[in-house]
């Protein structure tokens, strides 16, 4: 059974979301530029506490967008945590992605890499997959290797860039973890509408929207770039993946299940009943606590 806390974020966490169905395209697309036209650059660390105490950054370049290096002041880290946001491709790296990515990351004794990449609707998927494969596999070479996470959209992104890694026979993370990934964005997975109006906070209509725009074209939808839990899962690292089912995302997470059993891809996934999206990010929560738990034990 949920959590009273977790209860009191489904309903607040829509409202601070401003989670609302779609009106229109043109609508929403001039809301969407007209914000990524107003967000000031920089890596969000409002929520983390004692950030700048406890942690240093160096700013590179990934494909023309920044990629945050963050590395644990006054000891050196044994292997790296590569961390890939969500945000349905439209919204940019967070404050409570980098409280999440941080407190993982220093359980994990790691350096920890926060990659960004450009939105949608101005660009698509195909803007960021090489940039982003191509941090991957040189955090994955370096020594202890590479945790490769990500959550909802950043989960889908982060699974397709271990694709691409794979299939150019590319360095790969040891591990992988997911938080509710967007994994199929054709929205075609059986139950969809039925998990739509159970979820809080997810609509399906600027959903299908964003996977659209981010697909770039419906042919592409499909791709295993865009949509991984179509592609072919076999030969990727043993993962982790959490998710509720009062998600939206819950149909396309039991997809990436079911295939990956069919695929042999070691992947444990753990489904809780009646929770909502991404609630093993949340702060506070005893729900994404016991989550953490089994991401470092997992991690090892």
């Amino acid at each position: 059974m949920p959590s009273p806390l977790h209860e009191l974020y489904a309903v607040v966490v829509p409202r601070l979301r401003r989670a609302t169905e779609l009106v229109d395209e043109p609508t929403e697309r001039a809301r969407l530029v007209q914000a990524h036209r107003a967000h000031t650059p920089g890596l969000p660390t409002r929520v983390v506490p004692g950030f700048a105490r406890r942690w240093s950054v160096v700013e590179e370049d990934c494909g023309g967008s920044p990629s945050y290096v963050v590395t644990p002041r006054g000891r050196a880290p044994e292997r790296t945590l590569v961390y890939v946001h969500g945000g349905g491709f439209v919204a940019p790296l967070d404050s409570f992605h980098v409280r999440y990515a941080t407190a993982l990351a220093a359980a994990l004794d790691a350096r920890l890499v926060l990659p960004t990449y450009p939105l949608t609707p101005e660009h698509t998927w195909r803007d960021s997959h090489r940039p982003l494969a191509d941090l991957v596999e040189r955090w994955s070479g370096e020594p202890g290797g590479c945790v490769l996470g990500g959550d909802s959209a950043g989960g889908g992104l982060a699974l397709g860039v271990a694709l691409g890694l794979r299939d150019r026979g590319r360095a790969q993370p040891s591990r992988i973890v997911l938080h509710a990934p967007w994994a199929d964005l054709t929205t075609s997975t059986p139950d969809t509408a039925l998990f739509a109006r159970r979820d809080p906070w997810l609509k399906l209509g600027k959903l299908s929207l964003y996977a659209r725009w981010w697909a770039g074209s419906e042919a592409d939808l499909g791709r295993p770039e865009v949509s991984p839990a179509l592609g072919d899962l076999s030969g990727l690292p043993p993962a982790l993946m959490f998710y509720g089912t009062r998600d939206l995302l819950a149909p396309g997470c039991r997809l990436l299940r079911r295939r990956a059993a069919e695929a042999g891809w070691d992947l444990t996934a753990v489904e809780e009943a009646g929770l909502i999206h991404v609630y093993g990010i949340m702060p506070g929560l005893p729900e994404a606590r016991r989550a953490f738990r089994q991401t470092v034990a997992f991690c090892g």
